[in-house]
């Protein structure tokens, strides 16, 4: 069945809209899965998560660069304001999006990360969104929109994208490669397999891994791993379904890749 594909310039986002007076604004929607939001932009910044369901986020950094991000409910991703951006919703989704007026975002902030939704961030957007739209109860919006971008100013930030080439420009063989790996992450073929199903050599895959992702092969499949495995870990799955769904023969090499990588073991980021 092919994507629910929804239209993005709606007067309902338009109706979102944060300024300078109100910084903050919620929206909160239940999406089913295989919805898909169509690539665009606008001048706010925005912070996307779900309170139960997965996303996968593509969005275009200022330079150019494609990352795709997978988001449990545990972690939210910031979209820069301008950042050309795509939402896929892979699991059904209670999905909220945070759109942040330019002015009021944290400082350095002009890149997209991943970030870790605490309980009281979590709490914060509930409390903000419970409010009427044209709530008169200013000076609790007000409130509660400063102690939501203090929050997300202090969150932790974790190196969860995965780079992608430009869709346009980019080496289709490259792209089409990647695309796989992200389909089929459990697949434990090697870069000359991936290089052959494409139709180029060993040789110009890991050059091109090189020079349009700026990483080699065996480092961005870990970043894919890591984006296809925390999602599972988010809804309490074992981590030895995990570590088989992710193309590992042992529990103990997927645990002692993902601590070197996360820095924690899976059983930390797993939902109790």
């Amino acid at each position: 069945m092919p994507p629910r594909r929804l239209p993005i310039a709606t007067g309902d986002t338009v109706h979102f809209q944060p300024d300078r007076k109100r910084p903050v604004r919620v929206r909160s929607r239940s999406l089913a899965a295989d919805t898909h939001f169509e690539p665009h932009s606008h001048a706010w910044a925005q912070l996307a998560y779900c309170a139960s369901g997965i996303l996968q986020v593509t969005a275009t950094t200022a330079a150019g660069d494609e990352m795709t991000y997978i988001v449990p409910p545990s972690r939210a991703v910031w979209i820069a304001p301008g950042a050309r951006h795509a939402v896929h919703v892979l699991e059904d989704a209670q999905f909220r999006t945070l759109y942040i007026d330019a002015s009021a975002r944290p400082r350095g902030w002009d890149s997209c990360k991943v970030i870790v939704v605490s309980g009281l961030l979590r709490e914060l957007v509930v409390a903000l969104d419970a409010l009427p739209a044209q709530s008169s109860d200013t000076e609790r919006e007000a409130r509660l929109a400063a102690l939501v971008l203090d929050e997300i100013g202090c969150a932790d930030t974790l190196p969860l994208g995965v780079p992608l080439p430009p869709a346009q420009g980019g080496d289709k063989r490259l792209r089409a490669l990647c695309e796989a790996v992200l389909h089929a992450p459990s697949q434990r073929a090697t870069l000359a397999q991936q290089a052959a199903d494409v139709g180029a050599s060993e040789r110009t895959m890991a050059r091109l891994f090189r020079e349009q992702l700026g990483t080699t092969y065996q480092q961005w499949r870990q970043q894919a791993l890591l984006a296809h495995a925390l999602p599972m870990l988010a809804r309490g799955l074992p981590v030895s379904h995990v570590a088989a769904a992710s193309g590992y023969a042992s529990d103990s090499a997927f645990t002692a890749m993902f601590k070197s990588a996360m820095g924690q073991p899976p059983s930390h980021f797993q939902r109790a």
